[in-house]
């Protein structure tokens, strides 16, 4: 499947999406920078998010509303003031495309609700991201399929039947490339509980191409998943994390995610295929193998001995699994000390 000029396929190295979601920290001039950062460090997309504090929630600042869990990052807030906090203003969205496009880069968005669908779709964007909380609004995720773009949906906290309810709603609706992000749903997220095994179990169960929404510190759960089938791996990012901003404690620096831009190709390129004899670029190495060598100088008629026999670099003589049948025999004529053995030279 291809969105804008990237082609995602594991014949492909993977498509990697730099997501700004609020690490713009209310500045436009920070937001293109954040483009042009992406862009430096080898991102092929840009991801957003587009909502408002009035489409994500109600401005009420108790109870349910408001978040009272000290292992949050977002703890003693309301969701409405959080996500007043978070959210890009929609009149910036042009303009980061734009910056985008001229860097090469792809830009697309998140919507959270319908508004945010019909709106995207005046800018023409090539492709669509359900985030893993919305995965079971079906009514959002058939106005996307409709649209006959690329649908990527997260699939952080779904149970299998959700996913799968997600998954018939956009093909139904008209989604014809689909790509499942395995994710977990906390921030960050550890090793530990990322699973990554379930990224070739979900692509086979649901027949399409999977990769990582990737919340965990560094790069090695990311480097895991491509090995395992990922063909797309999505990293929030930022300029600092010293900075600040809502995501900032799990978003990567550019430096980093060079890193993981380079690594998780790398990655993908040691898949290759299943071998087991020598590769064209091994076959030069073939030399440095041991093989049996004559140790001592020899006359014609002596027996191979432990003394004159042995098993050494390089690999110009016979293998050394030959030694012991050789032991004893004798040699059929003058043999110098260093010449590789051979059967023509005993018997």
């Amino acid at each position: 499947m291809q969105i804008g000029r990237s082609i995602i396929g594991n014949n492909h190295p993977p498509f990697i999406i730099a997501e700004m979601s609020g690490n713009h920290n209310h500045s436009l001039d920070r937001a293109l920078a954040i483009v042009e950062a992406a862009a430096q460090a080898g991102a092929h997309a840009i991801k957003l998010q587009t909502y408002t504090a009035d489409t994500m929630t109600l401005d009420i600042a108790e109870g349910e509303f408001f978040i009272s869990d000290r292992n949050s990052l977002w703890n003693g807030q309301s969701l409405y003031s959080l996500y007043k906090q978070a959210h890009t203003p929609w009149e910036w969205h042009a303009p980061i495309m734009k910056q985008a496009e001229e860097l090469g880069l792809i830009c697309f968005s998140t919507p959270f609700d319908e508004t945010a669908v019909e709106f995207l779709e005046t800018l023409d964007v090539p492709a669509y991201k359900i985030a893993s909380f919305e995965i079971i609004d079906l009514p959002l995720i058939r106005r996307v399929a409709a649209t006959g773009k690329p649908v990527i949906i997260s699939t952080g906290m779904a149970t299998i039947a959700e996913i799968d309810e997600a998954v018939r709603t956009a093909r139904d609706a008209g989604c014809r490339d689909l790509i499942l992000l395995k994710c977990t749903s906390t921030y960050p997220a550890s090793p530990e509980n990322s699973n990554i095994l379930t990224i070739p179990h979900m692509r086979e169960l649901f027949g399409c191409e999977v990769g990582l929404s990737d919340h965990t510190l560094g790069i090695g759960t990311a480097i895991a998943a491509v090995a395992h089938g990922a063909t797309v791996i999505e990293k929030h990012f930022t300029l600092s994390r010293a900075d600040g901003g809502v995501d900032s404690a799990f978003s990567m620096e550019p430096d980093e995610f060079r890193m993981l831009v380079d690594e998780t190709k790398r990655a993908w390129q040691s898949l290759g295929r299943v071998q087991y004899e020598p590769g064209e670029d091994e076959k030069r190495s073939l030399v440095f193998r041991r093989s049996l060598y004559i140790t001592q100088d020899m006359k014609n008629g002596d027996s191979l001995t432990r003394e004159n026999l042995r098993s050494i670099r390089p690999g110009l003589g016979l293998p050394p699994k030959y030694y012991d049948m050789l032991l004893e025999k004798r040699v059929n004529r003058d043999v110098r000390k260093g010449t590789a053995v051979e059967w023509g030279m005993v018997g």
